[in-house]
C-alpha cells in the first residue's frame, strides 16, 4: 500500500513539497475534519495566519488536554500524571511557564555561543572522519545524526558511549508505523534511563544541564519533573537537528545556484538556515491540542473539546507568508516561519539548533566543494513524526 493511501494528508510528502492535495486544501478551504494516522478525528489547520492563532493562543487551544486516540490502552490516572511530568509540551501556562523558566537560561544565545568551539571542533572531527574514510560515505550516518547526538549528549551529561542505545530507543518512539505497545516501551525505556542519570546527578551535579538543574532547582523539581526534561530534551534535541542537516544538504546539492550563492557569499548562511527550515518544516504539525470552548477558523466552526492539528509545511509554504514560496531562496533573509512553532510553546531548544547548522552546513561544504549525490538515490522517510532521509549517499 501506498504512503498516499495510509498516511493522514498533513503528513504526505512529494520528496521536499507538502501533498498537492494539502496545498489544495489550504488554497480552497484553509480548515478541515480528517482522519490521523490512529484513526483520531482531528481539525487540520493550513493557513499560515491560522496557525499562528492556534499555537499563539493556549487559552482556547489545550496541550494539556491531550486526545486519546481509539485503541489506546488505559493507563492509571497516576501513572498517566508520572509520564507526563516535565513534558513542556503537554502543559499549558502557568505550570507550563514554571518549567520553562528553569529551562530558559540554558538555551540563551550568549549560553550558545560559548557552546560553538565545542561545536567546531565535533564537526572537525567528523569531517576528518569522513575524509578518512573515503568517499562514497551515508552522510546521514557519518555527519547529520553524530554531530547533533554528541551535542545533546554533552549539554544533558548523557555518555557519548550511550549514544547508540538512546539513538534507537528515539527512533522508535517517532516512528509511527510501529505499534503503539512497542513506541510506549521505547518511551518508558528512555526514561529509565534518564531515571539513571538523574540519580547519579543528585548524588553529584555535574556542569550539564541536568547538574545545573537539580543545583539550582533541585528543590522545586520532583525526580518525575527532571526525568520528564530530560526524556523530552534527549528524543527531540537530536532527531530534529539530524533531519535537518541531512535533507538541507540534499536540498542544497539540488539547488546548486543557492549553493554557489552560499559559498560565494558565506555570511548569508543565518538566512540560508531560516529559507532551509521554513521550506523544508520537517516537523509536520507539532503537539496536537484540543480547543476547550468552540472557535471558528477560517470561517469553520470547531467545537469545544475537538482535537486540533497545524500543518507546518502548508503554513510555511502560504503565499500569505512569502512570495513564490514553493521555490527555494536563500536571499530572502530571516522570516517569521513556524518550523519551530509559535506562541509559548516555540522550541526551546531553537538556538541550538541554528547554531550547530550555521556551523555544520558551510564546515561541510568548505571541506568537500565538489560534495555530489553517489550511490543509491536518497531515502526519505514517512510515518515519522519528523520527516527526513533515512540515508544520503555523497562523494567529492
Amino acid at each position: 500500500m501506498s504512503d498516499s493511501a495510509t498516511l493522514p494528508v498533513y503528513m504526505r510528502r512529494s520528496a521536499f513539497d507538502p501533498d498537492p492535495e494539502l496545498v489544495r486544501l489550504r488554497e480552497q478551504e484553509g480548515v478541515r475534519l480528517v482522519r490521523s494516522l490512529f484513526g483520531l478525528d482531528v481539525w487540520l489547520v493550513t493557513r499560515f495566519a491560522d496557525v499562528r492563532e492556534v499555537l499563539g493562543d493556549p487559552v482556547r487551544f489545550s496541550n494539556a488536554r491531550q486526545p486519546r486516540p481509539p485503541g489506546a490502552p488505559d493507563m492509571p490516572l497516576e501513572e498517566v500524571r508520572r509520564t507526563q511530568a516535565g513534558h513542556l509540551l503537554l502543559f499549558d501556562p502557568p505550570e507550563h511557564t514554571r518549567l520553562r523558566r528553569m529551562l530558559t537560561p540554558e538555551f540563551t544565545m550568549r549560553r550558545m555561543r560559548r557552546m560553538e568551539p565545542r561545536v567546531q571542533e565535533i564537526v572537525a572531527r567528523h569531517l576528518d572522519a569522513m575524509e578518512a574514510a573515503g568517499p562514497p560515505v551515508d552522510l546521514v550516518s557519518a555527519f547529520a545524526l553524530p554531530i547533533p547526538a554528541l551535542v545533546i549528549c554533552e549539554l544533558l551529561g548523557v555518555p557519548y558511549e550511550d549514544r547508540a542505545g538512546f539513538q534507537e530507543r528515539s527512533s522508535k518512539v517517532l516512528d509511527l508505523s510501529l505499534p503503539l505497545d512497542e513506541r510506549a516501551a521505547a518511551r518508558t525505556a528512555t526514561r529509565a534511563y534518564i531515571r539513571e542519570l538523574v540519580g547519579r546527578a543528585r548524588r553529584d551535579p555535574g556542569e550539564d544541564l541536568i547538574g545545573m538543574l537539580i543545583r539550582e532547582h533541585g528543590d522545586d523539581l520532583t525526580e518525575d519533573e527532571l526525568v520528564g526534561i530530560g526524556s523530552l530534551l534527549l528524543v527531540a534535541g537530536h532527531e530534529t537537528t539530524a533531519n535537518m542537516l541531512a535533507a538541507g544538504v540534499l536540498a542544497l546539492l539540488r539547488h546548486p545556484g543557492q549553493l554557489d550563492l552560499l559559498r560565494k557569499e558565506p555570511e548569508r548562511i543565518g538566512a540560508a538556515v531560516e529559507e532551509l527550515l521554513r521550506w523544508l518544516s520537517i516537523v509536520h504539525s507539532g503537539t496536537m491540542k484540543v480547543t476547550t470552548r468552540e472557535v471558528e477558523l477560517a470561517g469553520v466552526r470547531i467545537p469545544e473539546n475537538a482535537t486540533v492539528a497545524c500543518a507546518l509545511p502548508a503554513a510555511n509554504r502560504d503565499p500569505a507568508l512569502v512570495p513564490d514560496p514553493d521555490r527555494l531562496d536563500i536571499g530572502r533573509g530571516e522570516l517569521g516561519h513556524v518550523a519551530f512553532g509559535h506562541g509559548v510553546h516555540h522550541c526551546l531548544g531553537a538556538p541550538l539548533a541554528r547554531m550547530e547548522m550555521r556551523i555544520a552546513f558551510p564546515a561541510l561544504f568548505e571541506r568537500f566543494p565538489g560534495l555530489r549525490e553517489a550511490g543509491p538515490p536518497a531515502e526519505f522517510r514517512s510515518f515519522n513524526l519528523v520527516y527526513g532521509l533515512d540515508s544520503l549517499h555523497v562523494a567529492w
